[in-house]
């Protein structure tokens, strides 16, 4: 029976890796999108 805890907390510990993961990148890309908001527009002389 020990069995079944060791796959829940392995099942457990991959769930909690990959909504991880999935929130790192929803967040470095919204973070890129606001740095991007905020840089001037560059204007080349004519």
């Amino acid at each position: 029976m020990w069995y079944f805890s060791w796959m829940l907390g392995i099942g457990v510990a991959l769930a909690f890796g990959i909504v991880n993961v999935m929130w790192l990148e929803s967040h470095h890309n919204s973070r890129d999108k606001s740095r991007e908001a905020l840089q001037p527009v560059k204007r080349t002389a004519r």
